[in-house]
């Protein structure tokens, strides 16, 4: 035992000299493991007995801190969020379906104005034919009279102007027979004259 602690103390103190070339540069030695000799501690099999005992010890520790303060805590979190995710799903599905019952509400409400649109226009396609034929008939009406007035007028003017005509021609013919003659002829008697020739 005082042997083997020379024999270290030795090591320990022993200085190499410089080498050449080299200055203030010194070398200690020691022992392995600070003069420790053997295997590595944790994989020494005559310690695994008291390290099982603290590594059950330990993970029961742990085991029991989790299970009572960790995890319920990151159970009530995952509840809450679970909990919450829901009730989003659930205000979505309802907004979905007003969404829904909206834009139906929309589309029927589309259609009926649509279809009284449609039905206004027809009534007021209806109104003014109905109109403009009852103005077309009575402008018809109106223009049918006034046109048979001034047929009327026309035929009127037309027999007064045949009547004069008729004693001008008659006049005009007596006179010629007259200047041609020498004879007189009364104005009746060539107006006779004249309507023998056209019967």
């Amino acid at each position: 035992m005082s042997q083997t602690t020379i024999v270290v103390a030795e090591e320990t103190t022993a200085v190499e000299a410089p080498a050449a070339g080299e200055t203030g540069h010194t070398t200690e030695t020691t022992g392995h493991d600070g003069g420790h000799t053997g295997a590595f501690p944790p994989m020494d099999a005559t310690t695994f007995p008291s390290q099982i005992f603290w590594l059950v010890i330990f993970f029961g520790l742990l085991y029991l801190l989790m299970s009572k303060l960790a995890l319920p805590k990151m159970a009530a979190v995952l509840e809450k969020r679970h909990k919450t995710i829901e009730g989003d799903l659930a205000k979505a599905s309802a907004l979905k379906n007003e969404t829904q019952a909206a834009v139906q509400a929309y589309e029927k409400a589309l259609a009926d104005a649509r279809a009284k649109a449609q039905g206004i226009a027809a009534e007021t396609r209806a109104k003014m034919n109905a109109e403009m034929e009852a103005e077309r008939a009575a402008l018809e009406k109106k223009i049918g009279a006034k046109t048979a007035d001034a047929e009327a007028k026309i035929a009127a003017a037309k027999a007064s102007a045949m009547k004069d005509v008729g004693e001008v021609a008659a006049e005009t013919a007596a006179e010629i027979v007259s200047e041609l003659t020498g004879a007189t002829v009364s104005k009746a008697e060539a107006a006779k004259a004249i309507a023998g020739l056209k019967a």
